[in-house]
């Protein structure tokens, strides 16, 4: 029996870190996080786009620890304003912001905008120390409630809201949110290619093993008399 592959998270998130732990448990996968190895640099996240930063994330932390890695992005993206708050979602307001801070700048440039139309988005990257990569994507679409609704969930949750439940992502139970939230979309479509994604893998990392020398050209060479150098 081979043993596991190594795939190494980008991320110290402890939630995170057991949301892909429970997703890939069934596999012949050994899990890693960044706290399983020493400090390391921390990837610069200033790409254009979600896939951009997932890819950053996860080929610096292959090419630096030399196992294959995984990592996401995702944020919020509103139709009306142009995709923003989009891969800055975190920082809307600021590179200090809180969640609230994000909400309450969200919530003043919707004021009076009649199209609410936002999605969250999600994309999962997997890439192997030379570069190559495999792209998963989940989104889910929704609208920005003029207030603030619900308890639960953190970031943009509470002015999420989801037509189909008639609520918004803050007022919606774990159980509920995950089935159809933008990262349990993309986590249920990696799930569903690993063993692909396995094959993938060990495929990739078996091209990247320095070839063994070529003693060919040495074949007919008399070795019996010393060589020296002059």
């Amino acid at each position: 029996m081979s043993a596991p592959t190594i795939i190494v998270l980008a991320t110290r998130n402890k939630g995170k870190i057991k949301e892909f732990q429970k997703i890939l448990k069934d596999y012949p996968v050994d899990l890693k996080s960044l706290d399983d190895f020493g400090p390391i640099p921390e990837a610069v996240e200033d790409g254009a786009t979600f896939d951009d930063n997932a890819y950053k994330k996860a080929h610096f932390t292959a090419k630096v620890l030399g196992l294959p890695a995984i990592s996401d992005d995702s944020g919020l993206t509103v139709e009306a304003l142009d995709g923003r708050p989009g891969v800055h979602s975190a920082r809307y307001a600021g590179d200090k912001a809180t969640d609230q801070d994000n909400i309450d700048k969200l919530l003043d440039e919707m004021a009076g905008v009649s199209n609410r139309k936002a999605a969250f988005e999600c994309v999962i990257s997997i890439a192997v120390p030379s570069g190559p990569a495999l792209t998963y994507e989940g989104r889910c679409e929704g609208e920005i409630s003029s207030e603030p609704r619900g308890d639960s969930g953190f970031g943009y949750d509470p002015v999420f809201y989801y037509p189909d439940f008639d609520k918004t992502f803050a007022e919606a139970s774990m159980e509920e949110k995950n089935k159809v939230s933008h990262r349990g979309r993309a986590l249920a479509e990696v799930a569903a290619e690993m063993p692909k994604i396995l094959k993938w893998l060990e495929q990739r990392l078996f091209e990247e093993k320095p070839q063994k020398p070529d003693h060919s050209e040495f074949e007919h060479n008399d070795w019996s008399e010393p060589y020296m150098v002059k």
